[in-house]
């Protein structure tokens, strides 16, 4: 078992701490608000004709976490930890970025939210892979939502894809 974890909580008390605190409960299922995002994101084209992927993995995210404000307290363990606005309508206008990494990495990316300090766009894959997109590169924060969540709010340093 990981050291600061409790055979009671599904996250690091950090991280369960500041989940509640933004409106997190454990069971929390938003399918319709989900769905309202799917669409939105569907139905939207750049003008390049660049189009969203919508998968299981996203909307069972946003169901959970979607529209949720995190704000971690204390220090980061290795970097400063990210203030998270889990949203994936911050990924509107980014549907060319979010296929061509995609195509890169060799899977669809849908929009998750963004870090609201950095304005780091959140990505998660058909896997539940979850990444960030910022002006210095690519990152890969976690396996699936919880671990990505867990290195964002205590500020564990993600794993670099690219550099720009």
């Amino acid at each position: 078992m990981h050291p600061d974890r409790t055979s009671t909580t599904r996250f690091p008390v950090p991280v369960d701490a500041a989940l509640r605190a933004a409106g997190w409960q454990p069971g929390r299922w938003d399918i319709k608000q989900a769905e309202i995002w799917a669409d939105t994101l569907r139905e939207h084209t750049s003008p390049a004709g660049h189009q969203h992927t919508v998968f299981p993995a996203a909307v069972e995210a946003w169901a959970e976490f979607g529209g949720l404000t995190i704000t971690p307290t204390g220090p980061g363990r290795q970097i400063a930890p990210a203030a998270l606005h889990l949203d994936p309508l911050h990924g509107l206008h980014h549907a060319r970025t979010l296929g061509d990494l995609g195509r890169a990495l060799g899977t669809e990316l849908s929009p998750l939210g963004q870090e609201t300090d950095t304005t780091a766009l959140l990505a998660i894959d058909t896997e539940g892979r979850v990444y960030t997109l910022d002006h210095t590169g690519d990152w890969y924060t976690g396996p699936d939502i919880d671990q990505a969540l867990t290195t964002l709010v205590t500020g564990i340093e993600p794993a670099r894809l690219t550099a720009s």
